[in-house]
């Protein structure tokens, strides 16, 4: 009657233990999160998530049509940064799920069969039953933890926040990766918006030099005109070798950042959407940015992953309970040896001295706590720099873009005065090459006004809401 007592008791405190795991498992869930599309979930499974937008279409030449939506979306999809982090999130994910394993029943069974010279005796090595009898058994062994006192549920909840840490981390590398695309991508329509105006300006320059040559054979120029424009249009030629070679070179980089390992060939689809200025309130934008930038919820769950890990570390020292039971039999066997066996026992494990181990664990865990949260401040403080420095950087270029199309406007009638006086003998050749200098530079400036303010937008959402 007594035994039957005593496992009911048990599979009683088993059956307490397995619903103080699960609440321990629900209360550990970390506080909630502001919600992003570019979130990537955690889960067991091992499949990327799917592209925020088609994938680019090759067109009928063979030349694919590249928007930045496409490219984002290719990057999602191919590079192997994005990847790797989002498996390592999964994989402390496991961590996790490792750490709670503890709170269930462990159940062990074990096959044992033994033979032995006759009246065989172990008499060396540590304390131990010397007799050894012959039998063939089997049986098996079930523990449960009943309670150690909050250190198993923190230690899982230190880790479900550290597999939250790491989600949030993967979703970092993400904006990452599409704020690279950006760069390279509207670094490329830049690019090669300079090889157009080169192309223009070797091509005009070439014309004024044939003019200017002819005009030389019938003496109305002198050599020294010849000289000039021969001296204008090698440097175009120069312009549009540099540029040339800018233009592959940033094709080469868009199409490494977008997963491939070899040059793609890309038509790039420039952005219709009209301008429009930054956000006026730049303290807004920072309040949104502390509250869904991935590496503010990174650290914020990395910090109280390490609170939780130094209350675990501190209830070390407190006692461990735990049940134990035991079932098996025994078929054959010598007459010495019973047949079925079952018992069942509650033990409870006090620490009393370890060489002060855990309080040295303890008080490493609150350290690192500690030194995460102010890790935590520094970080709110660089974010706000970086915030600020994008919005300022956003609103003096789009200043520029209006400024280059003024300038823009002024070279050209600049250059059709300097041309018409040239051809009217009012003016030299240095005023003429001085004025296509100017309109070269203004067209330059003009093209890579618009595409550095697109990508300023976008280093500014990054730093905000992300892309």
């Amino acid at each position: 009657m007594s035994g039957k007592y005593v496992l009911l008791l048990l599979w009683a405190a088993s059956a307490v233990a397995v619903c103080f795991g699960q609440s321990t498992q629900v209360s550990s869930q970390p506080p909630d999160r502001p919600a992003r599309a570019s979130a990537i979930l955690l889960s067991d499974q091992s499949t990327p998530p799917p592209p925020t937008s088609l994938p680019a279409q090759p067109s009928a030449g063979g030349v694919t049509r590249l928007s930045i939506k496409d490219a984002e979306a290719i990057a999602l999809r191919n590079n192997p940064v994005i990847s790797m982090a989002r498996l390592n999130a999964l994989a402390s994910l496991q961590v996790a799920r490792q750490t709670r394993s503890n709170l269930w029943p462990q159940t062990y069974a074990n096959l044992t069969g033994a033979d032995a010279r006759e009246n065989s005796r172990i008499t060396a090595g540590y304390l131990n039953n010397p007799i050894i009898y012959e039998r063939a058994a089997g049986g098996m062994i079930a523990s449960q933890l009943i309670t150690d006192f909050g250190h198993t549920t923190n230690l899982a909840a230190s880790a479900r926040l550290q597999a939250q840490a790491e989600n949030e981390n993967a979703v970092a590398t993400a904006q990452d990766v599409l704020l690279a695309v950006n760069r390279a991508f509207y670094n490329a329509l830049q690019t090669h918006d300079v090889l157009h105006v080169a192309e223009q300006t070797v091509a005009e320059r070439q014309l004024v030099d044939d003019e200017i040559a002819a005009l030389t054979k019938s003496n109305l120029k002198s050599g020294l005109d010849l000289s000039f424009a021969d001296v204008d249009l090698a440097q175009a030629k120069l312009l549009y070798l540099d540029s040339l070679n800018n233009d592959k070179a940033a094709m080469a980089s868009l199409s490494a950042i977008l997963g491939y390992s070899n040059l793609q060939n890309f038509e790039l689809v420039a952005s219709t959407e009209p301008l429009t200025p930054p956000p006026a309130n730049v303290e807004e934008l920072i309040d949104t940015a502390f509250a869904v930038r991935p590496e503010i919820l990174a650290l914020q769950y990395a910090t109280e992953s390490a609170e939780k890990l130094h209350v675990a570390d501190r209830d070390l020292m407190l006692p461990t309970i735990s049940a134990l039971a035991a079932i098996g039999d025994a078929p054959i066997r010598d007459p010495h040896v019973y047949g079925p066996y079952a018992a069942a026992a509650v033990n409870i494990q006090i620490p009393v001295f370890n060489g002060f181990l855990f309080p040295a664990k303890s008080r490493e865990a609150d350290l690192r706590a500690r030194a995460s949260r102010k890790r935590l401040m520094d970080l709110r403080d660089r974010i706000s720099r970086d915030v600020r420095t994008s919005w300022l950087n956003a609103t003096t270029a789009f200043d520029r873009v209006t400024v280059t199309e003024q300038l823009l406007a002024h070279a050209n009638e600049a250059l059709d005065l300097a041309q018409l006086r040239y051809k009217l003998g009012l003016s030299s050749i240095v005023e003429l090459s001085q004025a296509e200098l100017q309109q070269t530079q203004a067209q330059i400036a003009n093209a890579e006004a618009t595409y550095a303010y697109r990508l300023a937008l976008a280093v500014l959402q990054y730093q905000t809401t992300g892309l």
